[in-house]
């Protein structure tokens, strides 16, 4: 599976957060420091939580972290973190989460697709076990199929 217009990751592995906001907040300062997206989407993402709930924990131990389009999303991105000791988001069958995967997309069109495929990507159920055991960021793009140019590890 591939992102065409995710090529771009920002991945950080084995990361310190105290609870899901602080993980939301690393997510959301990989998308800043890989360029597609500005401070504000971090504190959008968390209010989306704050105001929907945990919906985001879609697979046993992952968030999909997001928010919808927006003027703080600058180019579509992804990114991935991956963290050291898993954190609650208040989910009830899917908690604690180990993996916070960050997506930015600039239109509505792409938010929905790219949500989709990254859904399937996780169909398989050892996806996300392998993902946080990840030392490396090629293994990290290995596992989500995602090309390497452009790449940033944070």
């Amino acid at each position: 599976m591939t992102f065409p217009p995710l090529a771009d990751a920002a991945i950080m592995l084995g990361a310190h957060a105290t609870d899901w906001r602080d993980a939301v907040r690393l997510a959301g300062r990989a998308l800043r420091l890989s360029g597609s997206t500005r401070a504000e989407y971090s504190d959008r993402m968390i209010s989306v939580i704050e105001e929907f709930g945990a919906y985001v924990v879609i697979a046993p131990g992952l968030a999909l972290a997001h928010a919808r389009p927006g003027p703080d999303v600058r180019r579509e991105g992804l990114a991935v973190v991956t963290l050291a000791e898993p954190v609650a988001f208040g989910h009830p069958h899917n908690d604690p989460v180990r993996v916070v995967v960050g997506l930015a997309v600039a239109n509505a069109e792409d938010h929905v697709a790219s949500v989709a495929s990254l859904a399937n990507v996780f169909n398989d159920g050892g996806t996300v076990a392998r993902l946080a055991r990840a030392t490396t960021a090629a293994e990290v793009r290995g596992l989500l199929g995602i090309g390497s140019s452009g790449e940033t590890a944070v």
